[in-house]
C-alpha cells in the first residue's frame, strides 16, 4: 500500500464525470488498498478516486455508526463502492456543514437528503446496496457526487474560511 497525492482545486480531474468500473483485477485491488490508506492519513472519511487523479466511479468511506466525540474509539465500518449510484433517497433533508480534502481551507453548508440507499459494487466486483442515514448518508452523497465531478462548493448555500479553533470533521 502506498500514500496517493490528493489533488486540489482547480485540478480538471476534479470536474470529470469517472468512467464506470469494469475491471477488479489486482491493479483495482491495489488501487482501493492505496485509497483507503491515503484517506486514513489525510485524515477524512471518505475519498473519491477522481481525488487521486483515477477517473473511475470508486469511493472508499469509513465512519462508525454513531460517531461523536465522547465515543471516539467506536469501531469504524469500511465501505468500497464502485460503479455507485444512489437508488432511493429520503424526502427529508438535512442541512450540515462538510470540507472536502480537495478544497483546503473552505467549510460549506450544504442541504443533502437524510438516508439514502446506494448500490455499486464492491471490491470484488460483488453487488452491494448500502441504505444509510444521517452524517454517513451525506458522506456518501458528497462522494458519489465527485464521481460526478461535482464539488461541495456547487451545492453549498454558505461557505466560509474557518476560524482557527472551529472543530470540522472532513467529508472526504
Amino acid at each position: 500500500m502506498a500514500l496517493r497525492e490528493i489533488v486540489n482545486i482547480p485540478d480538471p480531474v476534479l470536474r470529470r464525470k469517472a468512467h464506470k468500473v469494469t475491471e477488479f483485477d489486482k491493479d483495482f485491488q491495489i488501487l482501493v488498498d492505496d485509497m483507503v490508506e491515503t484517506m486514513r492519513a489525510a485524515p477524512g472519511v471518505g475519498l473519491a478516486a477522481s481525488q487521486v487523479s483515477i477517473s473511475i466511479r470508486l469511493i472508499v468511506v469509513e465512519y462508525g455508526e454513531d460517531e461523536d466525540e465522547e465515543a471516539p474509539n467506536k469501531a469504524k465500518k469500511l465501505y468500497v463502492v464502485a460503479n455507485p449510484e444512489i437508488i432511493h433517497n429520503s424526502i427529508e433533508t438535512e442541512i450540515g456543514n462538510e470540507a472536502c480534502l480537495s478544497v483546503p481551507g473552505l467549510v460549506g453548508e450544504v442541504e443533502r437528503f437524510s438516508q439514502v440507499v446506494v448500490r455499486g459494487k464492491n471490491r470484488r466486483g460483488q453487488p452491494v446496496r448500502i441504505n444509510v442515514h444521517g452524517w454517513k448518508a451525506r458522506i456518501f452523497q458528497h462522494e458519489i457526487d465527485h464521481c460526478d465531478g461535482i464539488l461541495f462548493t456547487d451545492r453549498a448555500t454558505h461557505i466560509w474560511k474557518p476560524m482557527e479553533d472551529e472543530k470540522i470533521v472532513v467529508a472526504d
